[in-house]
């Protein structure tokens, strides 16, 4: 049995410790994952993001989406906070699950009058305008993320991804996954009318 030298301390339990804190949370994160995927339920994923101001990020117009021979614009994290409530959807024309819940867009536009905003994630311009040109263009403006870094900054696992921001600019909800008529009906639109009472209720 070794003896510890004299004047050097021995190895600190605690230290240890600590090295095992980043195990620990990636091994609780993977439960969550585990069980979110288990469950069928993607919107069940942890998010850091809740009660955060949206990442300072910038995502530049899509090239040549033009809607009454005008372009389309893209938009930045600044335009997130200008008092109203909003949403941003990620999405890519390549994205099955974006098609099938395309429509519920603008039914949360129409129901809501809430601003909604898109972001295409790693997508051809060319093949983004014909998405939009096919099932339409609910997004009051519509930038591109072509490289995805951006999208890292948001949290994004993947696509579709959509999130509700106050009007002071932070995110008050994320939706993960594809949308539902049910989804719609029973979260978003509840998590956009929160916000909404949320920002009337705040002292000034």
């Amino acid at each position: 049995m070794q003896k510890p030298v004299p004047g050097e301390p021995a190895a600190a339990p605690r230290g240890r410790l600590r090295a095992l804190v980043p195990l620990l949370v990636f091994g609780a994160m993977a439960a969550l994952f585990a069980l979110a995927l288990k469950s069928g339920d993607p919107s069940k994923l942890p998010s850091t993001m809740i009660g955060r101001p949206v990442p300072a990020t910038s995502f530049p117009p899509i090239d040549g989406l033009v809607e009454s021979g005008r372009q389309v614009p893209g938009f930045t994290s600044g335009d997130l906070a200008t008092g109203t409530v909003k949403v941003v959807n990620f999405w890519a024309s390549w994205c099955i699950p974006c098609v099938q819940e395309h429509p519920l867009l603008g039914e949360i536009r129409s129901r809501t009058g809430a601003e909604i905003l898109g972001v295409n994630y790693k997508d051809e311009a060319s093949n983004a305008r014909r998405f939009l040109g096919r099932y339409g263009n609910p997004f009051s403006a519509v930038g591109a993320d072509q490289s995805g870094r951006q999208a890292i900054e948001w949290g994004v696992y993947g696509m579709p991804e959509t999130f509700v921001v106050s009007g002071r600019g932070e995110i008050t909800y994320k939706h993960v996954g594809p949308m539902t008529s049910e989804s719609v009906e029973t979260k978003v639109i509840p998590a956009i009318e929160a916000a909404r009472r949320a920002a009337t209720s705040a002292p000034r």
